[in-house]
């Protein structure tokens, strides 16, 4: 064991040795020292390898300008208020009206705002849902001009009824009003008991 220890080391010395009378270790502490000098006149160095997508990568884009229609004449209520939808651009908040009828606690009620938010968030809507009541839950959005997506985005739920977006209520076509479903089932829930007696 001691041999090898001292086989191996006066080995490495003979490289050693070798190495340094051909040059290689000056050679070697030569290149560490080397530094290499470029240019500061870059005139004649044509760079074309940026593409449009890096140039603008970074910058803010500016809206397009789209101003509302001046004529509302030919216009029904709903393209109306889906035109000034478009607009709006500050934060928004509203609420969600369940569908009436199916009993719900308030962790289902919470279940489903949150599965709301975490849906929308993936196509881009930032929104917050959150239970009021068991029928009803309400949301902050940041940008207003997302409305029209989430008012899609709602009516395609099923636990969602009706939608109420600052003052506009939107509901699927043909639906009656939240109300009337309402009174039409405490209507049958009455009829139930007074038989019942």
């Amino acid at each position: 064991m001691i041999y090898r220890s001292i086989s191996t080391s006066l080995l490495l010395g003979f490289f050693i040795l070798i190495a340094y009378q051909r040059g290689g270790i000056d050679r070697f502490a030569e290149a560490s020292k080397r530094r290499i000098q470029i240019d500061d006149d870059l005139d004649d160095v044509v760079d074309d390898e940026e593409d449009e997508a890096w140039r603008e990568w970074g910058k803010k884009k500016q809206p397009e300008f789209d101003p509302p229609p001046t004529d509302f004449t030919g216009m029904g209520l709903q393209e109306m208020q889906e035109e000034l939808m478009k607009r709006q651009l500050g934060p928004v908040f509203g609420f969600v009206k369940l569908v009436p009828g199916t009993r719900r606690t308030p962790d289902i009620v919470s279940d489903i705002a949150m599965k709301w938010t975490n849906v929308a968030r993936t196509g881009a809507i930032e929104i917050t849902f959150t239970g009021v009541d068991l029928s009803t839950i309400m949301f902050t959005m940041q940008k207003g001009q997302d409305s029209l997506e989430l008012k899609e985005f709602i009516l395609s739920q099923s636990d969602a009824y009706e939608i109420k977006i600052g003052d506009q209520l939107f509901r699927r076509p043909g639906d009656p009003t939240f109300e009337e479903v309402f009174e039409k089932i405490q209507a049958e829930k009455d009829e139930i008991l007074h038989h019942e007696l």
